[in-house]
């Protein structure tokens, strides 16, 4: 039986030598087995041990004795990813994830990381996402090819069934870990994967490839949509000018000013304070007309014939 991650691997452009984030789990262990079969010595093995886990310590020794036997160098880097109040744990968790795997790739000359996502959790990604009402960002799910912290990451499995996977896993008799923070109810993605994919699977059979095809015109969506708000933020200026604002379509204002927001200073606002900063560029029409909202962790205020943002305290 085909590993289908080799499969994945075969129609994939590698960038050698890579990374590979490894868990431990079936996953990432067939994406491991198929990497280090189709380039040996050019493989290494990424591992993020979860001080807070009480099993992190197991998962760690069973990663080294697989890579030993694999011939693949394991880099192990420790995370504490306790989250703050009000943050979501998992967000924590995968962002101190994606922070540790960086920097093990850099310490080890690696530009190149692969991760070890398929199809499944290509659709978990989507519904948590419209749970939360996210616009076409969200919607676009995960990228096959994304650079955070200096480092570039890879899906090439995003078209690859979880079942079959674990299918390979099971017939070739891999050992790999069942990590059991995957059977608490209490995350999102856990809940989705053990009550509603099951349900879909037998309402749209062929949901991995409808959700992924509504991501990739989404992604279109979102990559045109960026590219009118850079183009409309060129013409306002950075700190954009209010006369240039004002000009614009409400919609093609609220798309400039959450592309001015986002990539400019990392803020991204709620609709609720979109709204309200739409609502008072509209009536500034007066050089004495005062503009100051909160939006995410700073505010906005208007400076002269400018919007700028400063990352403050909430307002009083």
């Amino acid at each position: 039986m085909e590993n289908p991650a080799d499969h994945a691997l075969a129609s994939w452009s590698a960038v050698l030598p890579l990374g590979i984030a490894y868990s431990g789990g079936a996953d990432s262990t067939a994406l491991l087995h198929a990497a280090a079969m189709r380039w040996p010595g050019q493989v290494h093995a990424l591992h993020v041990h979860h001080g807070l886990q009480r099993a992190a310590d197991d998962f760690e020794a069973h990663c080294a004795t697989t890579c030993a036997m694999l011939d693949v160098p394991l880099h192990v880097g420790r995370v504490d990813a306790r989250h703050a109040p009000g943050e979501s744990p998992e967000d924590a968790a995968r962002r101190a994830r994606y922070a540790t795997l960086a920097a093990l790739a850099q310490a080890h000359g690696l530009q190149h990381v692969v991760l070890a996502q398929h199809a499944d959790d290509q659709v978990e990604t989507l519904l948590i996402a419209l749970s939360r009402g996210a616009g076409v960002d969200g919607l676009a799910g995960m990228p096959s090819r994304m650079e955070r912290h200096g480092v570039v990451f890879h899906r090439p499995m995003l078209e690859v069934h979880a079942s079959a996977l674990r299918e390979w896993i099971a017939a070739a008799g891999v050992p790999h870990i069942d990590d059991p923070t995957n059977a608490d109810l209490r995350y999102t993605r856990n809940r989705i994967r053990r009550l509603v994919l099951p349900a879909l699977e037998q309402a749209l059979p062929q949901f991995r490839e409808t959700f992924a095809r509504s991501a990739r015109n989404a992604a279109r969506a979102s990559r045109l949509l960026a590219e009118s708000a850079a183009s409309d933020l060129a013409e306002a200026g950075s700190p954009p000018r209010l006369a240039v604002l004002r000009a614009l379509p409400r919609e093609r204002l609220a798309n400039l000013l959450r592309h001015w927001l986002k990539s400019e200073h990392g803020a991204v606002p709620s609709e609720a304070q979109l709204e309200q900063l739409l609502d008072q560029i509209a009536a500034c029409s007066t050089r004495g007309h005062r503009i100051r909202i909160k939006v995410a962790s700073g505010r906005v205020e208007r400076e002269g014939d400018t919007l700028r943002w400063y990352n403050a305290s909430p307002l009083p």
